[in-house]
């Protein structure tokens, strides 16, 4: 399964074109920063719904501007970065630095995983090429998560389905290039990955739900668009398990399908009808529905050790909670569902760690296992101050995760914490600052504390 850096390249540009025509057709990919989360923060304390409508644009896109960066300045700037990492003085010095630090893999591993994101949005400016990122996500964590790559406008085919059709077959055609190299990684190095994600209607691309996969085509009917979705995720989990057996542990379904502000009048879990003014296309084409029938493929289809998840933001806000109770109440009753995925995209002075602490209780109700998937401070300044304030956050996040865990004599059986994403800045235009290390891969504070409080409980 290796891949040439010159064959990488030369596809590379496919893969964006493809990623470019998104389900919301301008703009999914190349959304917001996460830095507009974190300052969103004042304006959810008086307003939730205006956060929610913020964050469902940007929840996915942790890298900053990283989905946004034009291929020529990607190909130059990710080519000359990574030089730069890997060659000096500085980066090996910090490097050293960070191996003699505690293990946050080891601390936990009594009440969870711990799980780092992949960051990158094309082969080339992706962090499998930064080789002190990689050896230091393999020291520090357990698990991992490619936060863009795995998303299916990366992996659907549009040229590939045309010529499908014309060869009579209906099916998608689908391309793994832009996954391999960090599963072929992941299977050398012993780490383990969640699957992120199979269906979600942002960098979904349009022509996928459209008459002869054209960008201008009617939407399909809904048995077209169920064979299709059930095509896209036999291929997908069928090239995973037979060559990286075991890498992928679990994986994210279906993704944000709860949205109390545009939900169907009929729907008990308040299924997503839009994406801002844009309709949800898995909605115009099969109805809620979807969401069920996503997970009975992916029960189909998945080995029988891979657990199923359903993933989402800003659980913590009471209607969504009750939505994603009774979705996941409903799968469960099916044996579909294993998990819940609650993404973690927290500012300093929000949510309070009440109503994180209250959505967590609700969902132990049902027995599935209970996964912080994306979690996600940042700061809006970057001196001592804030990133004191931020350790000071993440303390008392592992303080509730580590309380409610049934490991600490809590209801929620909490088997992994994800952070999205290793170090600041890790390339140039990378305005995040959310991680635990910074550019120099040295310890944050935010780091400390966290060991901290690992290391109190073990």
């Amino acid at each position: 399964m290796k891949r040439t850096g010159i064959i990488c390249s030369l596809l590379v540009m496919s893969i964006i074109a493809g990623c470019g025509k998104s389900a919301a057709d301008a703009g999914t990919v190349s959304t917001e920063t996460e830095a507009v989360i974190e300052s969103s923060a004042a304006v959810e304390d008086n307003n939730s719904d205006e956060v929610e409508s913020v964050e469902e644009n940007n929840a996915e896109e942790i890298e900053s501007e990283e989905a946004s960066t034009t291929p020529e300045n990607t190909d130059i700037n990710e080519a000359e970065e990574t030089d730069e990492v890997t060659e000096t003085d500085e980066a090996t010095e910090t490097s050293e630095a960070a191996e003699s630090t505690a293990i946050l893999k080891d601390l936990s591993a009594d009440y969870f995983t711990f799980g780092v994101g992949i960051n990158g949005s094309t082969l080339e400016n992706q962090t499998l090429n930064i080789p002190e990122y990689m050896e230091l996500s393999k020291q520090q964590f357990n698990s991992c998560t490619m936060t863009n790559l795995m998303k299916s406008c990366y992996i659907l085919d549009q040229m590939g389905s045309q010529a499908n059709l014309k060869e009579g077959n209906e099916e998608p055609a689908l391309s793994f290039f832009s996954i391999d190299p960090t599963l072929e990684w992941c299977q050398e190095n012993g780490m383990k990955m969640r699957g992120h994600t199979l269906v979600w209607h942002t960098q979904a691309p349009e022509w996928f739900f459209r008459e002869g996969y054209t960008d201008d085509g009617e939407y399909v009917d809904k048995d077209t668009m169920l064979m299709r979705m059930e095509s896209y995720i036999k291929q997908l989990l069928t090239h995973v398990q037979e060559e990286y057996p075991g890498v992928i542990y679990c994986w994210d379904v279906v993704n944000e399908a709860v949205d109390p502000e545009s939900a169907a009048p009929d729907s008990p879990f308040k299924c997503r009808t839009k994406i801002g003014p844009d309709p949800n296309p898995w909605y115009e084409t099969i109805g809620q529905d979807y969401v069920e029938m996503a997970f009975t493929y992916a029960r189909k289809y998945a080995d029988k050790d891979v657990k199923l998840f359903y993933n989402d933001y800003n659980t913590y806000q009471a209607p969504k909670t009750t939505g994603i109770y009774n979705l996941c109440e409903s799968l469960k009753e099916k044996d579909l569902i294993d998990g819940i995925g609650m993404q973690g995209y927290w500012g300093i002075d929000y949510p309070p760690m009440s109503d994180i602490e209250r959505a967590i209780r609700r969902f132990s109700e049902l027995g599935l296992e209970i996964q912080i998937t994306e979690l996600s401070v940042g700061v809006d300044t970057e001196n001592d101050e804030m990133f004191h304030k931020q350790a000071d956050k993440y303390s008392e996040i592992f303080k509730l995760l580590c309380d409610m865990d049934t490991q600490g004599g809590g209801p929620a059986n909490i088997t992994n914490v994800t952070v999205f994403g290793l170090v600041d800045h890790y390339r140039q235009g990378d305005t995040t600052n959310s991680r635990l290390f910074d550019e120099n891969y040295n310890p944050k504070p935010a780091f400390n504390a966290i060991v901290e409080v690992l290391e109190s409980r073990s």
